[in-house]
């Protein structure tokens, strides 16, 4: 056995060096992304068909394809050319919403909550998309907030203008691709986005639906032109600020004759300046004086502006069902507005602006000197604790196990023992620094990237694969690599048993350093914001936690002593030892599955079989040797070249799987059906502006940690039971593969790596868990909730 251990620790080195190879051989994105906290993307993507049938909302709705159907809409990318496709002509796009009953969606300026639909067009040289002329709006009064949206059935049109040496394809169609995003909502909201086609035959007139945008012309407001500055007399309008800034005074000329001594309706172009929530006759006035119409509109109190001319939309009629015309005016604004207390990030509503605000006070902790030293110490224990932990992991244990058997043979002296030991404890703790320092080498450089972001590389997953294979195949005694090595690199550690023990290290750290233990993800969030030097001692803390044992068993003589005597047992516990190492080989390939569906799993299988075929025939002897190993590795050489690489590109991210009852939104949970959504950072402000508590799952395919969570504590009865009862919305955020907006919503909590466990509930800091949180733990946290 110790021979063909020995020579083991060669191939040791060369699988290290080559899944280091991969890991900064491949490529990271382009570059970080990032976006306000409302963007208007789901956080996963799927397909659906154009038959109507029902999808999971909140994902990718269609793809190639000019109609999409979900629970809540019906969307279809229309046309209407009257005069064809021409040079120097206009012809018009339009994106058709059908809402379901009570669904909504929302005009360009959402109100206090919400998000705009957007439209994101390709279009063949040429052609140039304009703005969106969006319809006539209504207010949806939602408790102390308002919106501004639509129901029914709408069309976003948008004219559509072709070049002067514009021409048309000749024998091809003229393709148009929309990428659309919306916010549907009745009393849940659910961010849902589709991607549409439309193949255009022919350059000739096409008008088939006409009516449905000559409708929409005429919901669209008229301009109105503005009033100069230097003629207060001239047509248009003008706001004026009150001079407790506390009133908008808005003042509008030439409206059609027809509305004077009507009750009008104003809707702010402009955000996050008027009280949207505001009731028509009773907050907010108006009258007229001859053909002057004039209204007090109030401030919000959540200012996010202060603009020198507001935009309006006027209409007759009440604001919950405003009638056609309408007109659009920009007035400047007479006044000096006060300071803004603190300008809400983009794209975040007032309201919304005021809860986070909330919330970060409630989370925020003074910091000193004391408390900074005092929480490197903490992260410095942590670190150390989660390292120790990480040597139960199934495909670290084989190692060590052997590692320390080794002590019970009697040819080796105790100095030479702790040389090991200590060669072995300086490869683990200079591994854990080399991750660390690229970890932050990238952050630094703006890729998102947290801890185990080598796991979620495809080639970095099969090189894994790969280099447990033909371990387990050399402990269960299939092939010794001395007899396929020549005699020189065969025998290398067996002169130099100290690096066989550097390497052995380096190998325990590749495996083990994807999932973080208990007490180390606090550790791991402080090391990415601490300075350098102090964010690698906690890495090297982690490093020595881990080599504790081997070195504790190097350094100590009675463990040497309590170990059973050489024998043929150890030939046996060697064999043995080779099934924790396919069980691991197992796991790897479930995570290449994850990423890169059923193809990347079984080419990386053939790829194993043929490897296992080779080192087979490199142990036979004579003619037949050379024989089988000719076509094995002409087999892996196929493999490699042609379908392994194409086999192990990402597929398309598939959404969290969750069953949805008749009318009830992806995520919500009855007491019979509780069900998981898609983590996305637009869905959980969309649950918490509704009063909705949130627990989120932050999980990868490659953490043992977070799959072991998830078929325990997350799997019990009572507690999914319990979520039921406390109508917790259920989120998974699937950090399998890189994902920049789950890594900032990460760093956002203090975190770095998976597991972690959070529960958010309005106008509250979120509740962070531990990384192996008890189903009593949980419960406790629930119960916090009553108390909201």
């Amino acid at each position: 056995m110790s021979r063909g251990w020995t020579r083991l620790q060669v191939w040791t080195f060369w699988g290290a060096f080559v899944c280091i190879g991969l890991l900064l051989a491949w490529p990271l994105p382009s570059g970080a992304q990032s976006g306000a906290l409302f963007s208007s993307k789901a956080a996963n993507s799927g397909t659906s068909n154009t038959s109507g049938s029902p999808t999971a909302p909140g994902v990718l709705l269609s793809a190639g394809r000019h109609v999409v159907s979900t629970e809540q809409v019906r969307a279809e990318l229309l046309v209407h050319a009257p005069q064809g496709i021409q040079a120097g002509q206009t012809f018009w796009l339009g994106l058709q919403i059908e809402h379901q009953p009570d669904w909504h969606t929302y005009w360009q300026n959402p109100g206090d909550s919400g998000l705009p639909t957007r439209l994101q067009w390709q279009l063949p040289a040429g052609l140039q998309a304009g703005d969106i002329a969006w319809p006539l709006p209504k207010k949806f009064p939602i408790g102390t907030l308002a919106n501004y949206g639509y129901e029914g059935r709408l069309l976003l049109a948008v004219p559509i203008t072709v070049s002067a040496n514009f021409k048309f394809p000749a024998n091809a169609p003229l393709t148009v691709q929309l990428q659309a995003d919306w916010l549907v909502c009745r009393k849940e909201c659910i961010p849902q986005e589709g991607q549409f086609v439309l193949n255009l035959a022919s350059a000739a007139p096409q008008s088939p639906q006409a009516a449905w945008f000559e409708k929409a012309r005429a919901l669209s407001p008229q301009k109105m032109a503005p009033r100069q500055a230097s003629n207060p007399g001239a047509s248009g309008g003008q706001t004026t600020l009150s001079a407790d800034s506390k009133q908008l005074n808005l003042q509008v000329k030439d409206l059609p004759d027809s509305w004077r001594g009507q009750t009008l309706s104003a809707f702010p172009i402009t955000p996050n300046v008027v009280h949207n929530a505001a009731v028509q006759g009773k907050d907010w006035t108006q009258n007229w004086q001859g053909a002057v119409w004039n209204a007090q509109i109030p401030v919000s109190e959540e200012r996010g502006d202060s603009p020198r001319s507001m935009r309006w939309v006027l209409a007759a009629g009440p604001e919950s069902s405003p009638k056609a015309p309408a007109f659009e005016l920009e007035t400047l604004v007479v006044g000096t507005w006060p300071a803004l207390t603190q300008a809400p990030p983009a794209e975040i509503s007032p309201a919304l602006a005021k809860a986070l605000a909330e919330n970060a006070r409630l989370a925020e902790k003074p910091a000193s000197s004391s408390t900074t030293a005092l929480g490197l110490t903490l992260a410095i224990l942590g670190a150390l604790a989660g390292g120790l932990l990480l040597n139960l992991m199934p495909c670290v244990f084989p190692i060590l196990a052997i590692k320390v058997l080794g002590f019970a043979q009697g040819h080796t002296s105790q100095s030479q023992h702790r040389a090991a030991g200590l060669a072995y404890t300086l490869g683990v703790v200079l591994s854990f620094m080399l991750l660390g320092g690229l970890m932050l080498a990238f952050r630094a450089a703006g890729e998102q990237l947290g801890w185990g972001f080598q796991l979620q590389s495809p080639p970095v997953v099969a090189g894994l694969a790969l280099l447990f294979t033909l371990l387990g195949l050399n402990l269960a005694g299939v092939f010794e690599f001395g007899h396929m090595l020549p005699s020189s690199l065969a025998t290398l550690q067996s002169r130099h048993p100290t690096v066989n023990a550097g390497l052995s290290g380096v190998l325990a750290v590749a495996v083990a350093s994807p999932c973080t233990a208990p007490f180390m993800g606090a550790s791991l969030g402080l090391a990415i914001a601490l300075p350098v030097w102090q964010a690698l001692m906690v890495f090297a803390a982690m490093g020595v936690g881990m080599a504790l044992p081997y070195m504790a068993a190097s350094w100590w003589p009675g463990i040497a002593r309590a170990l059973p005597r050489p024998g043929t047992w150890m030939v046996t516990f060697r064999q043995a030892m080779a099934f924790p190492m396919f069980a691991t080989v197992v796991w790897l390939l479930w995570v290449l599955g994850q990423q890169t569906g059923i193809d990347g799993a079984s080419g990386l299988l053939a790829l194993l079989l043929s490897v296992a075929w080779l080192v087979w025939a490199l142990g036979l002897r004579g003619r037949t040797r050379w024989i089988l190993s000719s076509l094995a590795l002409a087999t892996l050489m196929w493999l490699g070249s042609s379908w392994l690489p194409q086999a192990l590109r990402e597929a398309p991210t598939d959404p969290v799987a969750s069953a949805s009852g008749t009318g009830q939104a992806a995520g919500t949970l009855t007491a019979n059906a509780p069900t998981w959504q898609a983590w996305s950072e637009t869905a959980l402000q969309a649950h918490l502006a509704a009063d909705r508590p949130v627990f989120v799952d932050f999980t990868a395919a490659w953490c043992v940690t977070c799959q072991y969570n998830k078929k325990t504590t997350l799997a019990d009865a009572q507690l999914l039971a319990d979520f039921a009862q406390h109508q917790v919305v259920l989120m998974r955020a699937d950090w399998t593969r890189r994902d920049p907006a789950i890594t900032q919503a990460l760093t956002a909590l203090g975190r770095s790596g998976v597991p972690v466990y959070v529960l958010h509930a309005p106008g509250r800091a979120p509740q962070l868990l531990s990384e192996l949180p008890s189903v009593a733990e949980m419960q406790t946290a629930l119960q916090g909730l009553a108390a909201r």
